[in-house]
């Protein structure tokens, strides 16, 4: 039997170590590795590991056919992965308990078309198992730009309309994690702002995004970080930053003497057009353009203009692209 002393010590620890537990830091939203899937002979994802952190805007990016849908249903427990492990803000992929905190947006859907937009929304608030008030819901369509339309039927919606309609339907049982697949790609360029928005928004409450699209500067508009697939294998990942790991200096430059040409070569790579220059430089580095230009100016150069750039996203996607079919076996 153990003293009364031995138990207020028992407590304390316990106290201590609930104390410990509610300093750590959240669970991520998602944390996988090791995903594989096979479909008959042909292997669709081959190894990825991924994670995205609570409040943060994950782009997933590659050719139709990398494995980005297959990927993003392995996540939700919708296919069941051949190899791998998935976690959902903090509890197996399996656990409908972990399901039930996550909003998704397929790129294919289809509602009930015999029924309206608010009826729409009160049955999948039903079908989560949520507690969502009939305003909350009014103010959800709202908030996707169908507070006129919330007792039309869906039978009647532009593809546009409905693309808003599922938007609204991944957020209205108030999601911890959103998976957005494709969610612009019927939308108008005003509806695209709105769901850049939107995606900000959740954001800033500490919802984690993970968004699949074609529009890529969609997702380098919103993304903290990209993952980039190709032939079901992650072909590069990290912040934008660090993949585009370059900017460019655009330079127009004239009485350029050999000197010159080779203090630009030591700058970085030159595409020359005329009088005008354009050199990759080092992102990291800030001091490489004034010193440049203090350099070509001490050998005699006129400098006309000095414009900032840097490579574009869709430039690396392609470029990351090329390189997996370079080295690609026959």
């Amino acid at each position: 039997m153990s003293s009364p002393g031995s138990a207020a010590v028992g407590a304390d620890a316990l106290r201590d170590a609930a104390a410990v537990v509610a300093d750590l830091p959240p669970a991520p939203a998602v944390w996988c590795t090791g995903l594989r899937k096979r479909y008959g002979k042909r292997t669709a994802v081959d190894g990825v590991s991924l994670e995205i952190a609570r409040g943060e805007v994950v782009g997933l990016l590659g050719p139709n056919g990398a494995g980005k849908t297959t990927v993003i249903k392995m996540l939700l427990g919708l296919v069941r992965p051949d190899a791998g492990e998935v976690m959902l803000l903090g509890q197996a992929a399996t656990d409908p308990a972990s399901r039930a905190r996550v909003g998704y947006l397929p790129e294919l859907f289809r509602y009930q078309p015999w029924l309206s937009a608010a009826e729409v929304l009160t049955l999948h608030v039903r079908l989560s198992g949520a507690e969502v008030s009939a305003q909350e819901q009014r103010d959800v369509l709202a908030l996707v730009g169908l507070a006129e339309r919330t007792g039309d039927r869906v039978g009647g919606f532009s593809k546009g309309m409905q693309q808003r309609l599922g938007l609204a339907v991944a957020l209205v049982a108030r999601p911890e994690f959103v998976v957005l697949d494709e969610p612009t790609s019927a939308l108008d360029p005003l509806g695209r702002v709105d769901v850049r928005d939107i995606v900000l928004d959740l954001k800033s409450r500490g919802i984690a995004v993970l968004l699949n699209s074609h529009l890529i500067g969609e997702v380098e508009r919103v993304c903290d970080r990209v993952v980039i697939l190709d032939h079901g294998r992650v072909a590069a990942s990290g912040s934008l930053l660090e993949l585009l790991g370059r900017h460019e200096v655009r330079l127009h430059l004239t009485g350029l003497p050999q000197a010159g040409e080779a203090r630009l070569g030591q700058a970085g790579r030159v595409e020359r057009e005329g009088d005008w220059f354009t050199v990759a430089l080092p992102v990291d580095d800030e001091t490489t353009v004034p010193d440049l230009i203090a350099d070509l100016v001490r050998l005699g150069v006129r400098v006309h203009a000095v414009e900032p750039g840097r490579i574009s996203l869709e430039e690396r996607l392609l470029g990351i692209l090329r390189d997996g079919a370079d080295g690609e076996q026959p």
